[in-house]
């Protein structure tokens, strides 16, 4: 049986069961066609029980990391999963693939009560506590992207305790939080003049405006709002023809 690795501790056991397996695939020590443990074993390695366990398969099956094959069980995808035209994008990960030097700093952080206007975009209810954020993303040093952010901390409470200093909210997120729905709204404004000073731009000037919402099973997970200058930013698609 392939080694599992331990739980990080984090949030709900279903979720740590799923970055323990994700890792692995990750990091190549599972390549493409590497056959999981089975669900019982995974249950006794992790103390969980079969629907703990089922869920966190069944979330990686959604996303298109694991695969089931007649005979061979289920098996680690044989590609990485096919992504809709805007997928959830690392701007790190974007920066540092076209050579540049990315960092980033935390402009705002407030725990908000989940009645506070500030916090509607998540339509939550019963008061949930949301955490807001608002960061800034730079190439070699050049401001390229202002984040306003809101995580649901019923849905996601270790974001609460993350201090953000090494890694960015988005980052984590993607990282060590499952989604399974995702929206997207693009727009073009102008920029403000608060938003012109932070992006070292011209109040007026064009700027690329892309919301996002993302979900867990029907639950809010995060929204967040990303302004590009519009010179800074381009979004490609690539289409076939139905008849080829």
């Amino acid at each position: 049986m392939n080694d599992l690795e331990d739980l990080d501790g984090q949030g709900p056991l279903w979720q740590q069961i799923r970055r323990a397996l994700i890792r692995p695939m990750r990091d190549g020590t599972w390549p493409p066609g590497t056959k999981i443990p089975k669900e019982i074993e995974i249950m006794e390695r992790y103390g969980a029980a079969r629907m703990t366990v089922h869920r966190a398969l069944r979330s990686l099956a959604a996303e298109g990391s694991i695969s089931r094959r007649r005979r061979a069980g289920t098996v680690v995808a044989d590609r990485p999963p096919e992504r809709p035209l805007l997928e959830i994008w690392d701007i790190g990960a974007e920066v540092e693939r076209l050579g540049g030097a990315y960092s980033f700093e935390i402009l705002a952080r407030e725990t908000l009560d989940g009645d506070d206007p500030r916090a509607a975009a998540l339509g939550l209810e019963d008061g949930t506590p949301v955490l807001h954020l608002v960061v800034r993303h730079f190439s070699d040093g050049s401001a390229l992207q202002i984040e306003d952010r809101l995580i649901n901390l019923g849905a996601v409470p270790a974001a609460a305790e993350m201090g953000f200093d090494s890694e960015p909210p988005g980052t984590w997120l993607v990282g060590n939080v499952p989604w399974s729905n995702a929206e997207h709204v693009i727009t073009a404004e102008e920029a403000t003049r608060d938003i012109a000073r932070l992006l070292s731009i011209r109040t007026g000037t064009a700027c690329l405006v892309v919301e996002r919402r993302t979900w867990s099973d029907g639950q809010p997970i995060t929204w967040a709002r990303f302004v590009h200058p519009g010179d800074k930013r381009r979004l490609v698609g690539r289409f076939r023809s139905g008849s080829e």
